[in-house]
């Protein structure tokens, strides 16, 4: 899951902000009334849905008894391995996942370039010791995309704790030949609670209310407006300070492992995005040109604090690491179960999750859960012999801890694009939350019916999320009925965010997301070198895979397309929060209010 996680409400709602209406009968007054066809995914909705319970049964049988998700875990996270997008791995992720698919079954397996990434990169190795006072190996990984050592180098510390512009004034002369620890000390809190948990029955109620408003970080909020001033004050802090490093010649960057929720990350390292020295790190123009690594808290914070006693500390470290070009492409894996039903057959059903991940761990539950579950899924429906109504489609994406490149990219290609808005959009802010110009579809966003991803770890599937499209929930209720023996029992109204399924939402198509027990996801493995095999749970997996496969043949064999939203217009976003004119009375027109 990638950094947008920050942003769940509001970043998917904000491309459905308008409602296109859609008749159902037109008059022409010249000639006679001409009825005008309403596609059915805008139409009414049968009250009650057609559930076969004996192909409830098949899959349960198949996905329980005869399971191979962990064997597509073990191949995935342990025989392939880290999966940072335009990385040699993530060249072997996606052709394993092409090569697996057909093994099993599916059609048209191939991969789609959503394009250009940014430089290819791989960590060979990664050592920090220290040599005094007191020999010590401590722990460290490179940050993605930093350059390597040129083998093993050693160099007196400097702590820099810059919090001002003018705190880097102080470390001016001091840099050359040492190695620089950037970044301030934090508390270790204490773990008080378990880090691993399950949703109560209370917690999945509460998720069944609604919650209205943008959050916190709405843009144009007070809130908002300081997060950015602080996000934007530590970018120029952190380009100003590698600067004077590589003027100076300091040799090496150590930043400090960032925490957890609850505390959980003492004692592991966070190797992603808050890692890297620059935004954008990937690209060759944003190369850091000083080889960084990022450094378990406990073990930054005895350097900081021998350093701040003023005790002299000299480290050796090597930071061995390959770059693989400066253009690589990224690719999402895609492959199908083709439709069979003459008027249906090119309606899509889609199913999916994010293949890359980031480099301390394995990427085993961010995202390989998810893209083992949807393989599982496919595979489940192809060993049954099923053949749908609808094709049903797994795309398995990259990039998408960078912003959602992957899914994004093949929404571009086969659905919609927005137009570029009128307004100039402040560099600062990811794609994501930029205003978007009117959007232009595709014949395919016709076609497509629905999309399933999940993306929140190994826990099993406990419901679903509607994103706000309120004509789905009574068929989800029906759907997920017949699940209540397995946990699934919620349907939650609200928006989701983080994820891939927001491609799908901000286009006016049905994207969805899963409810999954959190377990140990946020507190311990996500983006961390905890995130391994040994955190798969076999149990949740199979459940999802089964709960998947009975979502994606559901959608396959309804008579009408699954409802939608009403059709996004981002371009009006602005006049439609405008504030009402004349709304107080007696007020003056504003050419005439007191200066």
């Amino acid at each position: 899951m990638s950094f947008v996680r920050a942003f769940v409400r509001w970043g998917c709602c904000t491309a459905a902000i308008a409602s296109l209406a859609v008749p159902s009968v037109a008059a022409d007054k010249k000639t006679k009334d001409t009825a005008i066809e309403t596609p059915s995914y805008y139409g009414l909705q049968p009250a009650t849905e057609s559930i076969d319970l004996t192909m409830y049964a098949r899959i349960r049988e198949e996905g329980f008894k005869h399971s191979h998700v962990m064997e597509f875990g073990g191949a995935l996270a342990d025989g392939i391995g880290p999966r940072l997008t335009g990385s040699p791995n993530m060249a072997k992720a996606n052709a394993w996942t092409r090569d697996t698919l057909t093994k099993i079954g599916l059609e048209n397996a191939h991969l789609e370039d959503w394009g250009e990434f940014g430089m290819g990169w791989q960590q060979i190795n990664t050592w920090v010791r220290m040599v005094s006072p007191d020999p010590e190996p401590l722990w460290a990984q490179a940050a993605p995309w930093s350059p390597a050592t040129n083998g093993p180098v050693t160099g007196k510390v400097v702590y820099m704790n810059v919090q001002e512009m003018g705190d880097l004034e102080k470390y001016k002369g001091m840099l050359k030949g040492k190695i620089v620890l950037l970044g301030a000390m934090r508390p270790t809190p204490d773990v008080t609670e378990p880090l691993f948990h399950r949703y109560t029955d209370a917690e999945l109620k509460e998720m069944e209310t609604y919650e209205s408003g943008g959050g916190r970080y709405t843009p144009g909020s007070p809130e908002f407006a300081k997060y950015i001033a602080e996000r934007l004050k530590m970018a120029d802090l952190r380009k100003a300070a590698l600067k004077m490093m590589a003027d100076e010649g300091s040799v090496a960057v150590i930043t400090p492992s960032r925490d957890s929720a609850d505390g959980g990350g003492t004692g592991i390292i966070f190797d992603d995005n808050g890692a890297n020295l620059a935004r954008d790190a990937q690209k060759k123009e944003n190369a850091v040109t000083i080889p960084n690594a990022v450094m378990m808290i406990e073990h930054y914070n005895r350097l900081g604090r021998l350093i701040e006693n003023h005790v002299p500390v000299t480290l050796e470290l090597n930071i061995e690491t390959k770059f693989t070009g400066d253009h690589e492409h990224g690719f999402d894996t895609v492959a199908e179960i083709p439709g069979t039903d003459p008027k249906l057959k090119d309606q899509i059903v889609m199913v999916g999750g994010h293949l890359d991940s980031w480099i301390s761990g394995t990427g085993a539950t961010d995202n390989g859960a998810g893209s083992i579950v949807a393989m599982e899924a496919v595979r489940i429906l192809k060993s049954l012999g099923i053949r749908p109504k609808r094709t049903i489609r797994i795309a398995l994406w990259s990039g998408e801890e960078q912003g959602l490149f992957g899914s994004l990219g093949y929404v571009k290609q086969h659905f919609g694009t927005f137009a570029e808005p009128k307004d100039p959009q402040p560099a600062y802010l990811p794609a994501f939350m930029r205003q978007r110009g009117p959007l232009s579809t595709t014949k395919e966003w016709e076609t497509l019916d629905a999309y399933y991803n999940l993306d929140n770890g190994t826990g099993k599937v406990r419901g679903v999320y509607t994103q706000e499209n309120w004509a789905i929930a009574p068929i989800f209720k029906q759907w997920i009925a017949p699940l209540a023996d397995l946990g699934v029992t919620t349907i939650s109204y609200r928006n989701t965010g983080g994820t891939d399924h927001l491609s799908f939402d901000a286009v006016g198509l049905p994207g969805f997301q899963y409810i999954q027990d959190p377990m140990d996801y946020e507190t311990r493995t996500h983006h961390s070198d905890m995130d391994t095999y040994d955190r798969l749970h076999a149990l949740d997996l199979e459940q999802a895979a089964v709960v998947e496969a009975i979502f994606l043949y559901n959608t396959s064999e309804r008579e009408a397309m699954m409802p939608r939203k009403p059709f996004p217009h981002p371009e009006l976003q602005k006049q439609m929060s405008a504030p009402i004119p004349g709304i107080y009375p007696n007020a003056v027109p504003a050419v005439d209010a007191p200066k």
